[in-house]
């Protein structure tokens, strides 16, 4: 599995372009994230809610890998890192955090979640 991240707004999975945020599972899974369970709890999708992280939790993985947008935007909130203290967590820039994930996948189950625009 390879991810590019060619432009502000947009993600490639294996040649497949999404103009939204996804999440990406250790089995190669694409979803769309489900951003509407933190941006109800906290007027914002910017800020990863533990309920809306749960909702990823369904597969077996080593490395949560967190993209947070073009500018950094997106964050864990401590509540949300708590769910996952035994991992390896990144929160990087999605143009570094899709090098990254390239890099890891080959090696490690990552789940990824990457936010495209800001």
């Amino acid at each position: 599995m390879k991810l590019e991240y060619p432009s502000f707004g947009r993600i490639v999975v294996d040649g497949r372009t999404y103009e939204h945020d996804i999440v990406v599972y250790p089995s190669g899974r694409v979803e769309k994230r489900k951003k509407w369970l933190s941006k109800n709890k906290h007027g914002t999708s910017h800020k990863l809610d533990p309920d809306e992280l749960r909702e990823y939790l369904t597969e077996d993985f080593e490395v949560l890998l967190v993209g947070t947008g073009y500018y950094g935007y997106l964050s864990l909130l401590p509540e949300s890192r708590e769910l996952v203290r035994d991992k390896e967590v990144y929160e990087l820039p999605t143009g570094e955090a899709v090098e990254l994930f390239n890099e890891l996948n080959e090696k490690k189950r990552v789940l990824g979640i990457f936010h495209v625009t800001c």
